[in-house]
Formats: C-alpha cells, structure tokens, sequence
C-alpha cells in the first residue's frame, strides 16, 4: 500500500474508488467499508484509495496510533491510503468544496464509499445527503453504509476504547473482529528482570489505548514472525524504592516476556495481542517472591496457549 501525506502530489489515478472516514481501530464496521471498497477496485480494474484523517477530528484519544492504522488497512488489500492532517485550517474547509476540490478534482473518484453517519467539513456540516446530491448530478457513484450493531449495540470506536479501558477484552475483540492489540517501539530498560531470569522487551505504546494493569499472556508479532509471552501492564510497586529506582503511580509500564526468545530487538516495532489476563498487578514481598509468581504466570500462559511447559 503506497501511503500519501495531504493533497500536495498530483494524483493520477485509474477510477478511484474511495473510501472516506476517520477508521480509527478499523473495526468490523469500518473493514465492511474498506473491503467493499477494495473489491469494487478490483471489479473495474481501478484503484481502491481509503482517505483517513489525523489527528482525531473530534479530537478523541486515539484507539490505535497513526502506524498501526495503517497497518490494518493494508492488510485489507488496499492500493492507497491518503492521510489528511486534520489541522485548524483544514478543518474549515467548506463541505461542498472538500467535495468539489479534493475527492472530485485531486483524487477524481469514481465511487466513493462511506458510513451513513460520517461528518465532513466546516462545523461537521457535510453529510450523506450531500454526498448524495453531487452522486445524483453524475460527479461519482455513491454507496452508503449502516452503522453495524452487535447486541443491539452500535460498534463504534468510542465504545471499543471504553470496553479496552475496562479490561472487557472478549467483547472488544468481537467489535474489532481481531484480538486487542497494541503497537510499540522496544525501549532500553533496568534489566532487572533479565536478572530475575526473565529478560523482558520494555515497550514504549505509539499512542495505543492500553488495556488495565495486570499480567496477560499474549502473542507477539514481530516481522512476520508469531511468537508466544506474558506481558506486564503497570507500575512495578515491588521495585519501587530498590537499588534508587521509583515510580510515580501515574507511570505505567509495559513489558514483555518472550518464550523461548533470545533476538535483539531493540528499537524494533513489536505488536502485542492480547489473549488473557492471567491476574492483577500487585505489590510482592521480596524478589524471590516476585520471581516465583513470574514462574506460575508462565506455566499459565503456556497453558492457555497449549505449550509444553
């Protein structure tokens, strides 16, 4: 997938079908738009273009960072992805000219594909209807998509952020269609853990909404490679005040506990997915104690995941 910054390249492109909106998380309801998309492309020989924004318009937090979007839209097949920088002056951009300007003139779409409920433009005044108008006077085909419900509950990036916030990772999972995941760069830690016997990859998020503290066992992705671990989300309470180290209790840490791993990855991007929270994060005695439950919790993840242990 060929990713573009803005409009500030000319664009030639063979009958474009675009699929607009934010998709942040790219869940069930967004991959519906961008597959269809995608296959439309394919049924006339054109190009599929998905046209994303960033930052978050309504200024939300973020589901999933700006990489790891793009990540799980090429994954769907698609030719180009143009991301918008959703600044003030972008953002006052009438509707009707964000039509006229850039997805007729710029990208030259052919179709364009989009959730009934997307907003547009200068005080969110485009919508569908519009979209419609413009489709009727022969600008480009138009398909409109309902908002997805599981449950009698509207999916939505705003409710999968709350339900990963709350640790409710089956449901999100189902909204998502894919496990909960995290994208991150491994970062240089205190190897205090490697002294435990238990060398782990400290992970700085790109911006992720991160499930609670605890310890989860997890799969780990790291350059097509599929590998199994633990992870820990929190704010290490036993190592705080030895050897100097602190922690202020806002400081959450992630680390991660590869099997049978012995790679350098440092600097490496690594995506965790998470599969189960094997239990609460919780201040130990001693190191020894803390060694010992690091044991039990691998013995566990491996159980979950049928691995000789």
């Amino acid at each position: 997938m060929r990713i573009f910054n803005g409009f500030s390249k000319s664009l030639k492109l063979n009958h474009p079908v675009v699929a607009l909106g934010v998709f942040d998380g790219v869940h069930c309801g967004h991959k519906n738009i961008i597959s269809a998309c995608v296959k439309k492309a394919h049924e006339i020989k054109g190009t599929s273009v998905v046209v994303t924004f960033y930052p978050h318009p309504q200024k939300q937090e973020s589901l999933y960072s700006l990489n790891h979007r793009m990540k799980l839209i090429a994954e769907l097949g698609v030719d180009i992805c143009i991301v918008v920088n959703f600044s003030k002056a972008f953002s006052r951009i009438r509707a009707e000219d964000f039509i006229k300007n850039i997805l007729i003139k710029k990208i030259g779409a052919r179709y364009v594909y989009v959730g009934k409920n997307f907003r547009f433009g200068n005080f969110a005044r485009g919508n569908c209807k519009m979209l419609l108008s413009f489709s009727k006077k022969g600008n480009f085909g138009l398909r409109l998509f309902d908002v997805v419900r599981i449950n009698h509950q509207a999916v939505s990036s705003t409710n999968i952020r709350k339900l990963i916030k709350a640790g409710q990772l089956k449901k999100s999972e189902k909204l998502l269609t894919r496990p909960v995941s995290i994208l991150g760069t491994v970062i240089r830690g205190n190897y205090i853990a490697r002294s435990l016997g238990f060398p782990t990859a400290n992970i700085n998020p790109h911006h992720e909404v991160i499930p609670p503290s605890g310890i989860y066992a997890v799969i780990v992705r790291l350059d097509h490679q599929k590998y199994f671990g633990i992870c820990y989300i929190g704010t290490r309470p036993t190592l705080i005040g030895r050897g100097g180290l602190k922690s202020a209790h806002e400081q959450v840490h992630i680390e991660t506990h590869i099997f049978n791993f012995n790679k350098n990855v440092y600097k490496k991007n690594l995506l965790i997915e998470f599969e189960k929270k094997i239990r609460e994060d919780k201040k130990f005695s001693s190191m020894s104690a803390l060694a010992k439950q690091v044991k039990k919790d691998i013995k566990k993840a491996k159980t979950i995941f049928s691995l000789p242990r």
